[in-house]
């Protein structure tokens, strides 16, 4: 008796208001689908804070229950941010290179390793098992030439919709800026490091 009268009520309504119900419940479901669908990020420029940005928005995306994971580009060393494996049980850190290049020239093995981490991050986009996937320090892989911006937009594409993707480093290249949803740009107004002040456990690294 009762869903017999919500269908009546239902049909008055719809036939009483259907014009303007229709395109209200079709916006309601586009803004679903936008709410749903991941993004890309981009944090460039040569202002600190790029890589600890991206490991803040990860502890945000923990804290309300999803799943992250971050690929390390170039970068060999296990800074203390890293420990948030012990703390959280999903997430994953990797780092898919052997070191930075300020006391010397990219090689062979940088090419090598930079190709195989990028093939490793694509299967993990293109299989949604994250929710956000953050592929730290990318740029300057692609900025040392070790990936070409081609490869890597075509792995951006082929990426499950629903996957988050956070891309960190100095020089972003323009193909890469134009292909985001966000980029923040950080620039340095005043450092520390001109004070002589190295980096510090737990501030820099």
């Amino acid at each position: 008796m009762i869903n017999s009268r919500v269908s009546v009520a239902w049909t008055w309504v719809s036939d009483k208001f259907g014009l303007y119900i229709q395109p209200i419940l079709a916006y309601l479901s586009y803004l679903w689908s936008m709410e749903k669908r991941g993004y890309i990020q981009v944090y460039t420029g040569n202002g600190k804070g790029k890589t600890t940005a991206a490991f803040g928005l990860a502890v945000r995306a923990l804290c309300a229950g999803k799943s992250v994971y971050v690929g390390q580009f170039v970068k060999s060393m296990k800074y203390h941010e890293t420990k948030m494996e012990g703390i959280f049980s999903k997430i994953r850190i990797e780092q898919l290179g052997r070191g930075c290049f300020i006391d010397r020239n990219p090689a062979e093995e940088d090419v090598r390793m930079a190709h195989e981490g990028l093939k490793h991050c694509a299967e993990i986009l293109k299989s949604g098992m994250y929710d956000v996937v953050i592929l730290d320090e990318l740029n300057i892989a692609l900025h040392f030439q070790l990936l070409q911006v081609e490869e890597v937009l075509a792995v951006l594409r082929e990426r499950n919709p629903k996957v988050e993707v956070v891309i960190t480093g100095r020089y972003a290249p323009q193909e890469l800026v134009e292909a985001a949803d966000l980029v923040t740009e950080m620039k340095e107004v005043k450092h520390y490091y001109q004070q002589g002040v190295l980096s510090r456990d737990g501030i820099d690294r």
